[in-house]
């Protein structure tokens, strides 16, 4: 609990299925909307968060004034949290354009946060966001903070330093109108209290699988089909291991003579964080997702567990569809580790 007689509310903007509301509901705030262009992962948040307002469209049409009747009377603590798309800014993006209109959706979350002054925000993204340059979405955003009243600390971290089972870095804001504000502090690492989570933290006890195959009581436990040559050369791999391991016959033509991308088809360790998780994270052929010990990639339930999404948090749409949705998330541990930031400033109040 809080400790405070005001709630903290969450305004999820770029919600997706709702990882980031997940984290903050567990730190105690109370998720009151969530807003996206994407309907199947809305269809997610709802299903989960079934007292929230769900508000689906593109931000860039709405104005401000548009999610007045979710807001109504300023008689609690606000929190806007602003996770956008980052596409525009991943290094994994080959394809970048200073066109993309996702490159402005920090400035139009701007907008809202400039007409309704929430009392904290939150931000997660790619560390490419704050590079893109001083006069850029990232730089402006800074500047419109200041211009309004905030205090607010940023950094890349590594998620596997707030207890995340991956390799995967985020740039992190958090921003105060009530006071300074400050990142919380790595907990998990060389040198720190916690060592590093680990994949058979997060996905031990699942029940077993086989390709294709879906558990009866967790329809969210599926895993993909894998073809007769895929199946081979998952068979191939060690725990741990790539396709280096594989006999000559199963080399796919695009890798013979090609030291690279050694990732893909790889499995999972045992006792070590996962390789990041991407829209693709149930896929075999798209990255580190082989399942450590079965002869299949990881089921849907696999790679949210690995996001650290609770076993009892429920996918809705299609394979794929979930798997987007999960690999979108943002890992609701990190939400709740990043929640101490205002937790702290609510102490005082």
């Amino acid at each position: 609990m809080l400790g405070v007689e005001k709630k903290v509310k969450v305004y999820d903007f770029f919600s997706g299925c709702g990882g980031t509301s997940c984290g903050l509901e567990q730190a105690g705030f109370e998720i009151s909307m969530a807003l996206d262009i994407d309907r199947k992962a809305l269809d997610t948040f709802s299903l989960n968060f079934p007292d929230a307002a769900i508000v689906h469209g593109d931000i860039c049409s709405m104005s401000p004034q548009d999610i007045a009747l979710h807001i109504g009377a300023r008689k609690d603590f606000l929190l806007f949290s602003g996770c956008a798309p980052c596409q525009p800014f991943s290094k994994q993006n080959n394809q970048k354009s200073a066109n993309d209109p996702r490159r402005s959706l920090l400035t139009k979350f701007g907008e809202f946060v400039e007409y309704w002054l929430p009392d904290f925000l939150l931000i997660e993204n790619v560390p490419g966001l704050q590079k893109a340059n001083t006069a850029g979405p990232f730089g402006a955003f800074l500047e419109l903070l200041k211009g309004n009243g905030y205090c607010y600390d940023y950094k890349v971290v590594p998620a596997a330093g707030y207890g995340v089972p991956q390799k995967r870095e985020r740039l992190v804001l958090v921003a105060s109108r009530l006071s300074e504000i400050s990142v919380p502090p790595l907990s998990h690492g060389p040198d720190l209290s916690l060592e590093y989570t680990t994949v058979r933290d997060w996905i031990s006890g699942l029940s077993p699988l086989c390709a294709g195959g879906i558990d009866p009581e967790d329809p969210d436990h599926q895993a993909a089909s894998l073809s007769e040559i895929n199946l081979k050369r998952i068979r191939s791999t060690p725990e741990g291991g790539s396709r280096e391991s594989w006999p000559e016959e199963l080399w796919l033509d695009c890798h013979k003579g090609h030291k690279g991308h050694t990732d893909v088809y790889g499995r999972l360790s045992w006792d070590k964080p996962a390789s990041g998780l991407t829209t693709r994270c149930i896929s075999l052929s798209n990255g580190r997702f082989g399942h450590p010990a079965e002869d299949r990639a990881l089921s849907v339930r696999e790679a949210a567990c690995l996001q650290t999404f609770p076993r009892s948090f429920r996918f809705t749409g299609t394979l794929g569809d979930k798997a987007k949705q999960v690999g979108n998330a943002v890992p609701p541990l990190m939400a709740t580790k990043l929640a101490q930031s205002f937790i702290d400033k609510l102490a005082s109040y």
